[in-house]
C-alpha cells in the first residue's frame, strides 16, 4: 500500500491507470477511507482516466493528525498532495463529508478544478448531522448506521467503526472543526462556482435537501436522486461510476434525465 510523505505527514494513497491524460481525485467521507472507491467505483473510471484516491488524515492508513479538520486545512491538505503528484488541475468528486471538501476546494481554488461530482454532501448545519455528533457513543453510532435505510454492519466492522469515532471525536479537533463550518451553505461564494456541477443523492436519504439547496446556488448544476439513502456509493456503485463516467467524458448529465 503506497504510503508517501506529503508536507510532513504520512499518506495514503492508490491509484488506477497512471498513463491517461486526465485525472480525477476521489475523496471519502468523514469515518471512510478510500476502500468507498476503490473496489467498484475506481475501476469503471480507470477505464479512460488516471483515477487517485487517498485517505483523509486519521483515516484508513494515513497518519493520525490531532488537528486541521476544517474545510480550509482539509483543502490546503488537498492543494499540497496535487503538488506533490504534479497536477496541476483535476476532475474532483466527493461523498458526503468529502462531498464538502470538494466544494471548497471549488471555491477556493477554481483554476484546479475542471468538473465537480458531489455524492450525499451534507449540510453542516443540519441538526440530525450534528446531533449524531454531539451525543457520540457506540449506542448512538449504531443506531445511527444500522437504522431503517441502512445496510447492517457485522460486529467487527462495528468496533472498527467505533474505534475510528472513538479517536475522531475524544482525540482530534474535528468534532469543534466541523461545527464551525456550520454556515457554509450559506457562504456567497457557492454561488460563484463555475465548473459544471453533478449532484447525486439517495432519493430517500437526509442529505437531499442538502442536494436541491446546492442545486439552486450552483448555476451550472444537474442534480439526480438514485435509488438509495445516504450509503448510495455502496448501494449504487456501477450506476454512480457509470454516470461519472459520462459526465467527466464531456457528455452532459442531461444524458440521464
Amino acid at each position: 500500500m503506497p504510503i508517501i510523505k506529503v508536507n510532513n505527514r504520512d499518506v495514503h494513497i492508490q491509484e488506477l491507470n497512471t498513463a491517461a491524460p486526465e485525472t480525477i481525485l476521489l475523496v471519502h467521507g468523514m469515518c471512510s477511507n478510500l476502500s468507498i472507491y476503490y473496489f467498484r467505483i475506481a475501476p469503471i473510471l480507470a477505464r479512460h482516466f488516471h483515477v487517485v484516491m487517498y485517505d483523509l488524515k486519521s483515516h484508513g492508513m494515513s497518519e493520525k493528525i490531532s488537528s486541521g479538520y476544517d474545510l480550509n486545512s482539509l483543502t490546503d491538505d488537498l492543494v499540497h498532495l496535487m503538488e506533490y503528484l504534479h497536477i496541476a488541475s483535476a476532475y474532483l468528486a466527493g461523498y458526503s463529508f468529502g462531498g464538502l471538501i470538494c466544494l471548497k476546494m471549488a471555491t477556493r481554488f477554481p483554476q484546479r478544478i475542471k468538473k465537480l461530482v458531489l455524492i450525499e454532501a451534507p449540510n453542516p448545519n443540519d441538526d440530525k448531522i450534528r446531533l449524531v455528533m454531539d451525543a457520540y457513543s457506540r449506542e448512538s453510532l449504531e443506531h445511527y448506521l444500522n437504522g431503517p435505510n441502512q445496510r447492517k454492519f457485522g460486529n467487527r466492522q462495528m468496533d472498527r467503526k467505533h474505534r475510528l469515532y472513538e479517536h475522531l471525536f475524544h482525540e482530534t479537533t474535528i468534532k469543534r472543526d466541523f461545527m464551525q463550518e456550520s454556515d457554509f451553505f450559506i457562504d456567497t461564494e457557492i454561488a460563484q462556482i463555475k465548473q459544471e456541477t453533478l449532484l447525486l443523492y439517495g432519493s430517500y436519504s437526509p442529505c437531499l435537501e442538502a442536494g436541491e439547496n446546492l442545486k439552486e446556488k450552483i448555476s451550472s448544476a444537474a442534480l439526480f436522486a438514485l435509488n438509495g439513502d445516504h450509503d448510495i456509493p455502496l448501494q449504487e456503485p456501477e450506476r454512480i461510476g457509470n454516470m461519472m463516467e459520462m459526465f467527466f467524458k464531456n457528455q452532459m448529465a442531461q444524458t440521464y434525465s
